[in-house]
């Protein structure tokens, strides 16, 4: 009975420990949008679909350190994983006293937006942006605010972290829309044929893709020296999303000599996260070594 009520205190204590705060991305408007009868499904399951009001999720940390890390849960662009890999992370985040903001962006549909293949990206660089802008409210170091995103969410991370020269949104004082630092769970990196995960391009850029949309969201083709410091992590036996992504991506950071390190386990497949509990101790180890923890 004793460990019964434990064990009961425990989880009404991991429930609460954290302040959470839903901040609605674009209050005035959201951009790149067209009417639609769509209507958003999933909070009961917290597999989301539909997305027509993108939003951050506050974690907010008992004790902020100053970093701050936008969380991109996956779903190959068709549903996002939003409890599994989003908030179930952020709050391993807040942990350890990272302010964790779990985006819930728009999936690319030609229902609700006139150009599909940018609105998850808009939705990436508008969170970059209000962090950066609203630093002080939240107690982060605007010099402290990275990105990270699982497998498709991987694949909006690594396009937010590579395609930050040009604004997809309205940015009139010009904020930098540039993340401090990537890091990449089993990512989609590329929309080639030879690696890509199908479902994430079909969705995207559609089953019929031009070359120059192939190319241009081939993240490892717009790595360039200004492209942020990253952390990246992969099973080598991933029937899903090979691989190759990361390992190419990690090979064009290090030729760019961008600061790059990457942990790929032997086994685990796609979505290992679940099935390893320790998976986060060598990012913790990162954060720590680079004095963001």
């Amino acid at each position: 009975m004793k460990k019964s009520i434990s064990l009961l205190i425990a989880i009404i204590i991991s429930l609460t420990a954290f302040s959470q705060e839903i901040i609605p991305l674009y209050p005035d408007g959201v951009p790149n949008s067209k009417p639609s009868d769509v209507e958003e499904t999933g909070a009961d399951r917290g597999l989301y679909r539909d997305i027509t009001e993108p939003t951050l999720e506050y974690i907010q940390p008992e004790n902020p350190n100053g970093t701050a890390v936008i969380v991109i849960s996956g779903g190959g662009y068709g549903v996002i994983v939003y409890n599994g890999e989003g908030l179930n992370t952020a709050k391993s985040l807040a942990e350890k006293g990272i302010s964790a903001f779990v985006l819930k962006y728009r999936l690319p549909s030609d229902q609700i937006m006139e150009d599909k293949r940018i609105g998850p990206l808009q939705d990436a660089q508008q969170a970059i942006k209000y962090l950066r802008e609203n630093a002080q409210k939240y107690g982060i170091d605007p010099d402290k605010i990275g990105i990270m995103g699982f497998s498709a969410g991987g694949h909006l991370a690594s396009t937010a972290a590579t395609h930050f020269e040009k604004s997809y949104i309205i940015n009139e004082d010009n904020t930098s829309l540039r993340p401090d630092f990537q890091i990449l769970v089993y990512p989609v990196i590329s929309m080639e044929d030879k690696m890509t995960h199908g479902g994430s391009r079909d969705n995207l850029i559609g089953k019929n893709p031009s070359e120059s949309d192939i190319q241009l969201f081939s993240n490892d083709k717009q790595v360039n020296e200004t492209t942020p410091k990253a952390w990246l992590t992969h099973a080598a036996d991933d029937k899903l999303v090979d691989v190759d992504n990361t390992i190419n991506y990690f090979q064009q950071l290090r030729k760019h000599n961008v600061e790059v390190e990457m942990h790929v386990f032997p086994k685990g497949d796609h979505g290992f996260i679940f099935r390893q509990p320790g998976w986060m101790n060598p990012l913790f180890d990162w954060f720590a070594r680079n004095q963001l923890l």
